[in-house]
């Protein structure tokens, strides 16, 4: 089914139609004070259930406390009005739900599920509205759950919903969409239809990157598209050795997740353009090429170097910081790196050529 996405000017009325006739839990993050117009509106419905009880990056007791008020409150709907927490965590509460409640939900099967999910972004950035992933923590440890039944049926863009969002928190999850589009065009699993969903992202990122960051109307409506599409990309092709090697620099040292992973690729795509003889690729190093290719000319550039060079200039000019690892940590860096996620990568990378990358990302000398 095609996503609908609601972003007219009666954007509003369609989804007070959508409450109208549901019981429905919405799980919504701090945030959820401060957009007027969409608090409002689901607020003034009194058969909605509201669930904040979760930290970000959230954990399967939350999953398992918000299927338990949905069941007891007889609830037949999921919304999410938040980031990519919230949208994660209303997608594990809708898939889990109609599960049995005497095993655990993670060891199951997934199966088809008509409960209705609807999701109103709060940042744009994750593009988690339009993906068949979401990510929860058990035991500390990382659990990624993928099913078609994660894809929300609606999802509703407001610009205003971003008004309130930290200088930070903007560049970061920016930065998230941008490395979504970049890792999704060189990607082994790259599509005609993934490379179309990140260049028209990687377009408007670029375009309305200043506007973005000013926090106008437009520049705000123009990145929730730019996520949506970035999301659509990686739905397709998934994430390569960006987001591998970004996840444990995020429980390290503190950084957002879109920080951490642009850090990595800033370094990551000049690296592989020197090392094309590695290629594994099963359509060749041509096809690499190709798509390097049309990163720069989505980025507006004639050649590669010039759109590698852009990487690294969009980094020093969001002036976001470069942690210092110890050798030690370090070491736990090149440990952490998920290799299953590395095999979507271009270009062969071994725990020698991680630990060089590590070292280039961090101004690290060997």
């Amino acid at each position: 089914m095609e996503q609908i996405i609601l972003y007219d000017k009666n954007q509003y009325k369609k989804l007070d139609e959508w409450l109208s006739d549901k019981k429905a839990l919405v799980v919504c993050g701090s945030g959820y004070k401060h957009i007027n117009k969409t608090k409002r509106v689901i607020d003034s419905h009194s058969n909605v259930v509201l669930f904040n009880n979760y930290n970000p990056n959230p954990v399967y007791e939350s999953v398992i406390e918000g299927i338990d008020i949905f069941n007891k409150e007889k609830c037949d709907a999921v919304m999410a009005v938040g980031g990519g927490s919230a949208i994660d965590l209303a997608k594990c509460i809708r898939i889990f739900s109609t599960m049995r409640q005497d095993e655990e939900y993670l060891n199951q099967e997934i199966k088809k599920n008509d409960i209705p999910l609807l999701v109103i972004p709060t940042t744009a950035g994750t593009g988690s509205e339009a993906t068949r992933y979401a990510v929860i923590y058990k035991d500390g440890k990382k659990q990624s759950i993928t099913s078609e039944y994660c894809i929300p049926e609606i999802v509703l863009f407001d610009p205003d919903n971003l008004n309130s969002l930290p200088e930070y928190h903007r560049k970061a999850t920016m930065m998230d969409a941008f490395s979504h589009s970049l890792e999704s065009m060189w990607s082994i699993n790259s599509t005609e239809e993934s490379m179309i969903y990140a260049s028209e992202a990687l377009e408007l990122i670029k375009l309305n990157m200043t506007g973005y960051l000013k926090n106008t109307y437009e520049g705000n409506m123009c990145m929730l598209r730019a996520a949506n599409l970035a999301g659509k990309a990686i739905n397709i092709s998934q994430t390569t050795a960006g987001h591998a090697m970004c996840y444990k620099i995020t429980g390290l040292f503190g950084c957002a997740h879109g920080h951490a992973a642009i850090m990595c690729n800033r370094k990551l795509f000049p690296w592989m353009l020197k090392h094309m003889y590695k290629c594994v690729d099963e359509r060749g190093p041509g096809n690499l090429e190709i798509a390097f290719h049309k990163i720069s000319e989505a980025l507006g550039f004639q050649n590669v170097e010039q759109a590698v060079d852009y990487v690294e200039r969009v980094y020093d000019e969001l002036m976001l910081y470069v942690p210092t690892p110890d050798e030690d940590q370090l070491s736990v860096l090149v440990e952490s790196v998920n290799i299953e996620r590395l095999k979507n990568n271009p270009i062969k990378l071994d725990l020698d050529d991680i630990e060089v990358l590590y070292r280039n990302i961090f101004g690290v000398k060997c």
